[in-house]
């Protein structure tokens, strides 16, 4: 257990939420994150109540000289949801999700999560790319870029930012806009939680739902080189409408799967209509005449089902080890090398996924905003999941290895939602120089001290 002691109690009269010390009850529970491996004992839980509680819980981090970590969802695999001996600042409880029909926007507070998202807008027919599994949170899926089902037709979540508003490492609360503090709304759009703490998000949306044409087509990984080869081919000539992605995963006990394939690799096609229901059928059979599927599980449905699709599949608490990369391309070779090792997992908690990119995202002036790769073809996505810790080299080695046999392939640029802790490298390396300088720039303008490092980290600028 981390020393959590510090030279006096750390208190913040006229706090409206819960302060949580190692000796209060709800502390075990309060800090626990998605990844298993990530075990932190925090000096401090401020479970904030509102925006003003944001604030003061910065600045007596500041004023301290405490670590300061952020917990949204705690989904991300760094576990930088919760620190040690420091001060964690808690937006669970800021849950307010207020939407406008009409204008077609929404603000939700930084403590919501994309299932507790999409149930509020879907009452009025209405979505943005959200995550890929509900239990994600909003802040910091969003401050990433925001990549998910929807992405083709409607762009990242970053892309729908009409507004943000901040807390900075000053304590003081400001907005951030295509008006307001241009510059941060910039950095805020890709460039993580290394600028301030977005308290609310106020995006636009879409048309969508509450059904749609969506679910998973199953196949028996034998066919995965043909096809791989085939989803290649067909999701190049796809209209934006299409979405999903590719998954090589090992098929769950479930009634649905006949038994003597339980257990067993195989590979999941997640298919996503984003138009018209009448025309989804069309768009798809293409994919589900290939084969056929083994199984075929796609056909109308709610469009809040379809984002709970993997949520059973990604269990909290287990041992997660995650990297991913962006490629330039799909070639046979390529593909040969993916599946090789792709259907031939150590944990059946694995999942390896193979996102296609291009439509809306794409179209995006790439100097638009801070997320640093628009172009790439494929973007490539390791999940690597087990639940006892005894396993955990025997699981990174087969996640590094898969990533080492792909690296021929790739751009040299990652999402970095998608990793773990792989080095102030690999985030530079994802942004390119010109972005990273800009980027470091603004840090030292916004958080000079480097207050907000417990992240896919931004050093200021010299």
């Amino acid at each position: 257990m981390a020393d959590t002691r510090v030279n006096e109690s750390l208190e913040l009269p006229g706090f409206k939420g819960d302060l949580l010390h190692p000796e209060s009850d709800g502390y075990d529970e309060a800090r626990q994150v998605f990844n298993g491996m990530i075990d932190r004992y925090p000096a401090l839980i401020a479970r904030c109540a509102d925006a003003d509680d944001v604030a003061a819980a910065v600045r007596l981090a500041a004023a301290r000289g405490l670590e300061l970590s952020v917990y949204g969802g705690g989904h991300g695999v760094t576990g930088s949801a919760v620190c040690d001996a420091g001060i964690v600042v808690d937006l669970r409880a800021l849950k307010a999700v207020d939407v406008d029909p009409a204008a077609k926007t929404v603000r939700a507070e930084g403590g919501v999560t994309w299932g507790e998202f999409d149930a509020a807008t879907q009452e009025h027919g209405l979505a943005v790319t959200g995550g890929r599994m509900s239990t994600t949170g909003i802040a910091g899926l969003t401050l990433g870029s925001g990549s998910g089902w929807l992405e083709r037709k409607y762009g990242f979540v970053c892309d729908n930012l009409i507004k943000a508003e901040v807390v900075t490492a000053a304590g003081e609360q400001v907005v951030a806009s295509a008006t307001e503090n241009t510059d941060l709304f910039w950095g805020l759009r890709g460039g993580g939680g290394n600028f301030g703490i977005v308290t609310a998000f106020h995006i636009g949306l879409h048309q969508i739902g509450p059904t749609v044409f969506g679910g998973m087509l199953m196949y028996p990984a034998s066919r995965g080189h043909e096809l791989l080869r085939f989803y290649r081919d067909f999701m190049e000539r796809a209209p934006d409408e299409v979405c999903g992605g590719l998954a090589f995963v090992t098929a769950p006990p479930e009634d649905f799967v006949p038994e003597p394939v339980r257990g067993q690799p195989v590979i999941g096609v997640v298919c996503l209509y984003a138009g018209p229901l009448e025309g989804a059928e069309e768009a798809f059979r293409p994919l589900r005449e290939f084969g056929p599927p083994g199984i075929d599980m796609t056909g109308p449905m709610p469009y809040l089902a379809h984002q709970q699709l993997l949520d059973g599949a990604n269990p909290h608490g287990m041992q997660n080890y995650w990297s991913a990369d962006f490629l330039t391309g799909l070639p046979d070779e390529a593909i040969d090398t993916l599946v090789d090792i792709a259907t031939k997992p150590v944990s059946p908690l694995t999942s390896i996924i193979v996102v296609p990119g291009g439509g809306a995202v794409a179209r995006v002036d790439d100097a638009e905003t801070a997320f640093g790769q628009r172009n790439a073809p494929w973007n490539l996505h390791y999940l690597s999941m087990w639940p006892d810790p005894a396993d955990t080299d025997r699981n990174i080695e087969y996640t590094r290895a898969i990533a080492a046999a792909m690296k021929p392939w790739t751009t040299g640029r990652v999402y970095l939602n998608y990793i773990g802790d792989e080095g102030g490298g690999r985030v530079e390396a994802a942004f390119g120089p010109e972005k990273y300088s800009r980027l470091q720039a603004l840090k030292k303008q916004w958080d000079p001290g480097n207050l907000f490092h417990h992240n896919q980290n931004i050093e200021p600028g010299a």
